[in-house]
């Protein structure tokens, strides 16, 4: 994975960079300014790192090699089901009912819901590169019927919490995704554990990398400031892997690494 990005400090103060892939082998994040930072780490593996930045214009970069595995899938606690049931910024759960189809609603097994669910949400939004609002939730891009990943992911999110099924949105590395970006996808939980769908489509699950997780987009910017003030000039992010990228026909319980 590589990634590197301009920004323009117009405010002096801290930026929280969150880019780091989870259990990567080898990894370096460099800032062009030369000063300390200090590593915060979230729960499910967030991490980030907080940079004092001066004005001026500064340049990040990160590298970072991973050896794909066979995961386990992670166990469901209760503080998840309390967490990732509830409505949140991005996923207004609690205002979607007129939305929910009803057949979906009628299924009784949980993992047939949410594969229904990404199924309904792959064929009823239209996948637009640079469409949507950043303020948009979930109700806002039902009724557009289009979006990019993060709105695929929160739309997913949505329904599944008006079902009661936890899910939670997760920040990846996604070989194989084009154009290349950072990508959202989401997890839901299915039979007491944590497995990654993805309604876009773009990209085979079995080799994205976690980034940031959390209840929607508002929990995992790769960049945020935290009193300071700064433009975003522009990024690119490589991902890629060694072996031939996997078919994944979007069917089937994948655990994301």
């Amino acid at each position: 994975m590589d990634v590197e990005f301009a920004i323009r400090v117009t405010k002096p103060g801290p930026a929280a960079i969150s880019v780091s892939a989870a259990h990567a082998d080898t990894e370096e994040l460099t800032v062009s300014w030369h000063g300390g930072s200090e590593l915060v780490e979230f729960a499910h593996g967030t991490r980030a790192e907080v940079f004092a930045l001066p004005a001026g214009e500064h340049r990040v970069t990160y590298h970072a090699e991973r050896a794909l595995t066979d995961p386990e899938p992670e166990p469901v606690t209760l503080a998840d089901v309390a967490v990732f049931t509830r409505p949140s910024r991005y996923c207004p759960s609690d205002r979607v009912a007129g939305l929910v189809p009803p057949e979906i609603v009628k299924l009784k097994n949980a993992g047939k819901q949410v594969e229904a669910i990404v199924r309904h949400v792959h064929s009823r939004l239209s996948y637009v590169v640079g469409s949507g609002r950043a303020t948009d939730d979930a109700i806002d891009t039902l009724l557009a019927g289009e979006g990019v990943c993060r709105d695929f992911a929160h739309v997913c999110i949505t329904l599944c919490r008006f079902l009661d099924i936890p899910a939670r949105y997760v920040g990846v590395y996604a070989p194989g995704l084009a154009p290349m970006d950072f990508h959202a996808v989401f997890e839901a939980a299915v039979d007491g554990h944590w497995y990654v769908f993805d309604a876009t489509r773009l990209a085979p699950r079995q080799t994205m990398l976690r980034i940031s997780t959390g209840r929607d987009a508002a929990d995992t910017a790769f960049l945020a400031t935290l009193g300071g003030e700064l433009d975003f000039l522009g990024s690119t992010v490589f991902a890629t892997t060694d072996a031939a990228l996997p078919v994944d026909d979007g069917s089937g319980l994948v655990v994301l690494g």
